[in-house]
């Protein structure tokens, strides 16, 4: 069966605009324009779209869906459970919110007692499920899953007191880093400052703290884009300077 652009949009629920935005970016190409202009699309073209939303609703920039479905070793039956998978696992951190606030209410009413650590579990295993979907495979790959299971575990296992301190230490940092790029001195004394809060901050993530994991960490923050865009929205030039100052940090 074939489809005008307006007929797809009413069938799948996104608009007639976005599938020319599609078309446009090379993600989603009709499968013929007719005589009339109207864009026509088939069921190889149906299955992909489906296979976009798919990705679309699980977080995937749109450049990095394209990469995935016209890669030439694209397998749509591994696609499919892995779409799956991570909807199984998206449930279940949603039947855990459900659960968190569920009681929040019946502590609310008096119906019962809610501890500390349990009005924050779903919250945290938000966190730990969103940092294993950006960076889990390149963290896994270059400490091992050792590492970071014990690191999720420690996450899991922190008090709210513990969890709001790392994070107002996380703002002094940002706060920190600022004034110590504008020395432009990775060796000076406001940047030496730095790298000691964030000795202190991964100190809340991670409990088995090393030079040779924080010079690494160092290392990924220039070269993987991810934790790059991270750094340089603090401020330009941030992350090569941070880096520095990491090895000059470690190395004293």
């Amino acid at each position: 069966m074939e489809y005008t652009s307006n007929k797809l949009s009413k069938l799948s629920g996104i608009s007639a605009r976005t599938l020319r935005h599609y078309d446009e970016i090379g993600l989603l190409k009709p499968k013929r324009v007719a005589s009339s202009g109207y864009r026509i699309y088939g069921q190889e073209e149906v299955d992909m779209l489906q296979q976009i939303l798919f990705y679309r609703e699980l977080g995937f920039a749109l450049d990095d869906i394209k990469k995935l479905l016209h890669s030439t070793d694209f397998d749509k039956g591994q696609a499919f459970l892995n779409h799956l998978s991570e909807l199984h696992i998206k449930r279940k951190r949603l039947d855990t919110l459900i659960l968190n606030v569920t009681k929040s209410i019946s502590a609310m009413k008096g119906e019962l007692i809610m501890k500390d650590n349990e009005k924050f579990e779903g919250f945290k295993k938000d966190l730990i499920h969103e940092n294993e979907q950006k960076y889990g495979t390149e963290i896994r790959a270059k400490y091992g899953d050792k590492a970071v299971d014990e690191s999720n575990t420690h996450l899991m296992n922190m008090t709210k007191e513990q969890y709001d301190e790392g994070e107002r230490l996380r703002i002094v940092l940002d706060k920190a880093l600022i004034s110590a790029l504008e020395t432009g001195n990775p060796a000076g004394e406001k940047a030496q400052e730095a790298c000691e809060l964030h000795r202190q901050w991964l100190g809340f993530y991670n409990p088995h703290y090393s030079k040779e994991y924080h010079m690494g960490l160092g290392e990924m923050y220039v070269a993987d884009e991810r934790f790059k865009e991270y750094y340089e929205k603090i401020a330009p030039g941030c992350a090569e300077f941070l880096r520095d100052a990491i090895n000059i940090y470690c190395e004293d």
